[in-house]
């Protein structure tokens, strides 16, 4: 079955770093877009950045030149570096990925910037 499983979340504070990270199994990985959503309290989902198969991306206009997603695909984990982060980037973070017109996610990291 598919699992996805992210990781880095935490409290940080403005204009700081964090690196998510999105461990996949149960997929051929490297077939596979892949993508980093974000939902704030009150707040709809919204898509961050998302990455090709291919290896091209995509990114949110709040985000862009800020954000970078990568994928390694030996170990099967897909990446967002997140860099001058600010309160409004504040929300949940989730992987997700799009099989045979399913989504499927994970259980999300929380990230928190405030100082």
């Amino acid at each position: 079955q598919v699992q996805l499983v992210e990781s880095g979340g935490g409290l940080v504070q403005p204009g700081g770093s964090l690196r998510l990270s999105c461990a996949a199994s149960g997929i051929v990985f490297s077939l596979f877009n892949l993508g980093w959503y974000r939902q704030a309290p009150g707040k709809q989902r919204e898509p961050v950045a998302t990455i090709a198969n291919s290896g091209s991306t995509n990114y949110g206009d709040s985000v862009k030149g800020r954000f970078t997603i990568s994928r390694g695909n030996v170990k099967n984990t897909v990446y967002l570096q997140m860099n001058s982060l600010k309160p409004e980037d504040t929300a949940i973070y989730y992987c997700q990925t799009r099989i045979a017109g399913r989504d499927y996610w994970g259980q999300g990291t929380q990230v928190t910037v405030s100082s």
